[in-house]
């Protein structure tokens, strides 16, 4: 009696425990796959700026351009199946205002990739330390924007805060547009697997075109996650301070708003589903289709009209 009740007990044990387990995978599983595709964009991305900036026979221009594009692609990739693979606050915001994407899940999202940014960022100090070091000129010389500039985006001299806030609002902008016209099913959207070659091209066009003056940011947590790496390691305090808080008005503030209005232009020109704020319809409208709907149902069947029924 005794063993067959351990038993029981031990199953019954057994079984909570997997639940557990099940519900919080289910619970953590979006914001984990988040978190992987930002990191996944990080390693590629500031791998390929420490790979062309640091070698001795440095890179071009268009390789840190592919660099990005694939870590992008890449990072799509990964997270899609499971989150949707934003890998990207401003579209996370931008879905949640305009594509009824739940607002509970708007923090924890935007939590788990501007940490992905930071692990990423240190994984990449971390494998390319030594070069750091040797191009400062020492063990633990680090500038800002010097080699900061490896991780997060430091806007050229020649440019103000103003052009800069311009420049990463309208590279988000132009960004959601493709991503909108990407994943809209009435604008002959490419298959399911072919989007993250799709963004390959979009990410890699916008850095061809307007990546040069600021580094086209154009995601918080590509900016945000590598440049809190930087101030972890070493960089200290100026990484915020540089030129009057940079990194709050261009690299945050002007993709958020930027893939806002992308959208909006989107949904303005040519998408026609509900789903969006823009073509949603207002309260007196659905209460008239509703009452429409309901004296539809009320009609007696076809055929009937002034029949007597025996």
């Amino acid at each position: 009696m005794f063993g067959a009740s351990f038993s029981y007990l031990h199953d019954s044990h057994v079984f909570t425990h997997a639940f557990v387990r099940s519900r919080c995978r289910e619970v953590i599983r979006e914001p984990a796959a988040e978190f992987l595709g930002v990191m996944i964009l990080i390693i590629f991305g500031a791998g390929v700026d420490c790979q062309v900036v640091l070698s001795t026979n440095p890179g071009d221009y268009l390789s840190l351009a592919f660099g990005w594009a694939v870590g992008t692609a890449l990072g799509v990739w990964v997270s899609s199946g499971v989150s949707g693979g934003h890998i990207n606050p401003a579209v996370t915001l931008a879905f949640a205002t305009f594509r009824d994407f739940p607002w509970r899940k708007v923090p924890k999202y935007i939590a788990a990739q501007v940490l992905g940014g930071v692990v990423g960022g240190l994984i990449i100090y971390a494998d390319y330390i030594r070069a750091i070091d040797i191009v400062e000129g020492g063990r633990g010389i680090r500038t800002v924007p010097g080699t900061a500039s490896l991780f997060s985006t430091y806007a050229a001299d020649y440019m103000t805060n103003v052009n800069c806030f311009f420049d990463e609002f309208l590279g988000t902008a132009v960004l959601l547009i493709v991503v909108c016209a990407f994943t809209d099913q009435r604008n002959g959207p490419p298959p399911p697997g072919l989007v993250p070659l799709a963004l390959f091209i979009a990410v890699l066009g916008i850095g061809i075109a307007l990546g040069y003056q600021t580094g086209y940011a154009i995601n918080p947590a590509r900016d945000l996650g590598p440049r809190i790496a930087t101030a972890m390691v070493g960089y200290g305090k100026e990484v915020f301070t540089f030129r009057n808080q940079y990194w709050l008005w261009c690299p945050v503030l002007g993709p958020i708003l930027g893939a806002q209005a992308g959208i909006f232009l989107y949904d303005t020109c040519i998408f026609t589903g509900n789903e969006s704020l823009i073509n949603r319809p207002d309260a007196r409208t659905r209460a008239a289709h509703e009452r429409a709907r309901n004296q539809e149902r009320q009609k007696p069947p076809g055929g009937t009209v002034g029949l007597d029924v025996v």
